[in-house]
């Protein structure tokens, strides 16, 4: 993915952020029609810190970074989205450690960590209409086109364009899924037939990021 500075570990945190705080509302409208409805505010509210906050955090490693995040998250948002969120970006960071430059694979091993710290804190697995249904697909054709040759010279551009349109097209999925956890669960078949808020957030922040990411290699082809 060609992520060989820290600032390109910034664009990709800082853009979720976001991508978060402006898409609550949203995200939690989604959450009410099965959950109770705080899913997008809950988020935003320890998102807003990283948004406002950024600039003060540890940014001497990627490891750094991600476990200041997580930190925020473990204690600002409410519900069970801040441990399940916290503890995928503290398990993100114990894979990526001291590293400043990150290589594919790299991306990759800490993707991961944090998909099973986010099922070990909240017990969740693939098929069970959560966020995990669309993130996980998501990994998968990301590592596949980050694989290719040809990723190196467009700098993962269009791998994570995929990626991002899968995860989009996953949480669609969700649709005739019966949720197994969280709130939601707890009306049964009445979940049937709306998309999980958590696989839709997932998507949606992919589509940022991979825009983000090509409008920055796009102007560095350019030379703007």
């Amino acid at each position: 993915m060609a992520a060989s500075a820290m600032d390109e570990v910034d664009l990709v945190l800082r853009t979720m952020a976001k991508t978060i705080v402006d898409n609550a509302v949203y995200f939690a409208d989604l959450d009410s029609v099965v959950g109770d409805g705080d899913f997008g505010y809950s988020l935003r509210n320890g998102f807003e810190v990283v948004v406002s906050d950024y600039d003060t955090f540890d940014r001497s490693s990627a490891g750094a970074v991600l476990k200041k995040v997580g930190f925020v998250l473990s204690g600002k948002v409410g519900g069970v989205s801040g441990p399940i969120w916290g503890t995928a970006f503290l398990r993100a960071s114990q894979a990526a450690g001291d590293k400043t430059d990150l290589t594919s694979a790299d991306v990759i091993a800490i993707l991961r960590a944090a998909v099973t710290g986010i099922m070990h804190r909240g017990g969740a697995s693939l098929g069970e209409k959560t966020l995990l249904d669309a993130l996980v697909p998501a990994i998968d054709t990301l590592e596949a086109g980050l694989a290719r040759p040809e990723s190196a010279q467009d700098h993962g551009v269009a791998a994570l364009q995929e990626a991002a349109d899968v995860a989009t097209r996953a949480a669609e999925d969700t649709k005739p899924m019966l949720a197994l956890r969280g709130r939601a669960a707890y009306t049964g078949e009445r979940s049937i037939g709306s998309v999980d808020a958590g696989a839709t957030a997932i998507g949606v922040i992919l589509q940022s990021i991979s825009a983000a990411w090509r409008e920055k290699f796009d102007q560095r082809e350019t030379g703007t």
